[in-house]
């Protein structure tokens, strides 16, 4: 069941307090999942159930997605302003350390808190971060023409849509290689996400200001896992992201779209738990 957690965050303007919806299920090491762009702590279902067989697993709706609202004032939706969130949020929660895992906008902040030396291990899968301008250009037209389509549609369509299985390819083609194999009422409530997400906008023109990754990870196992159907992150960035972390594990996964933990959640569990072990 979802709760919401309060924490406070130092701003130039004085602390501010941050609420972020999470979920928590399992027992073992603490393991950490963060969601991409315009999605929800629901994209994790798929593999939630394997690994709370083995870890604590905590997801969140990161701040300005899902049901947390957006970030207060005098705090950015770029790293500067996220990752101090996140590690508040680890305090909170009494994570010490604890592994992450992050998919696309999810992922990229995984590798900050790897580089900040904040987790024990990060499993990025198509992380943002290592693209071309020209490629960055592509993927946030595919992105902010997802946003435009779930605004357009009105709730009776999407829902209406979702029953179909080429209307779910419709509705989620673009993140996934295998969207019929999403449940309706999934597809439904991750539309309604991508409508209603209040920090899209925020957290694209954070992107648009030439984030790149570029620290090399030490000491801690990393490994960056790519879909070979990802139609929004090529999976040549993949290459670009072994060359900055050299020591990471580069992991390819047949088959699998942008949002790979629904298009074969037994591969994307086994990936995240040998990281994590």
């Amino acid at each position: 069941m979802a709760d919401t957690i309060s924490v406070p965050v130092e701003t130039p303007s004085g602390v501010r307090s941050v609420d972020v919806v999470h979920e928590r299920l399992g027992s073992g090491e603490p393991l950490v999942l963060l969601h991409g762009i315009g999605h929800h702590l629901q994209a994790w279902d798929p593999v939630v159930g394997i690994l709370a067989a083995e870890r604590d697993v905590i997801a969140f709706d990161l701040p300005g997605f899902g049901l947390s609202p957006a970030l207060p004032d005098g705090i950015s939706y770029d790293l500067r302003g996220v990752i101090p969130v996140l590690r508040a949020l680890f305090e909170a929660l009494g994570l010490d350390q604890p592994h992450v895992v992050g998919n696309s906008l999810g992922g990229l902040l995984a590798l900050q808190l790897g580089h900040e030396k904040l987790v024990r291990s990060v499993t990025a899968l198509s992380p943002g971060g290592f693209w071309t301008e020209a490629e960055r250009g592509y993927a946030f037209a595919v992105l902010q023409g997802m946003r435009l389509g779930a605004s357009s549609l009105s709730p009776r369509t999407v829902t209406r849509l979702a029953r179909t299985a080429p209307g779910r390819a419709v509705l989620g083609g673009t993140i996934y290689a295998r969207p019929g194999r999403r449940s309706p009422d999934a597809i439904a409530a991750e539309t309604r996400a991508l409508r209603e997400a209040t920090g899209f906008e925020a957290t694209l023109a954070a992107g648009q200001r030439g984030v790149l990754f570029t620290h090399d990870i030490t000491n801690i196992p990393v490994t960056i896992a790519w879909g070979t159907r990802d139609r929004i992150l090529l999976r040549r960035q993949g290459v670009r992201a072994k060359k900055v972390i050299p020591a990471a594990r580069l992991v390819r996964l047949p088959g699998c779209g942008h949002v790979p933990m629904n298009d074969d959640p037994a591969l994307v569990a086994r990936v995240i738990l040998d990281t994590s072990r």
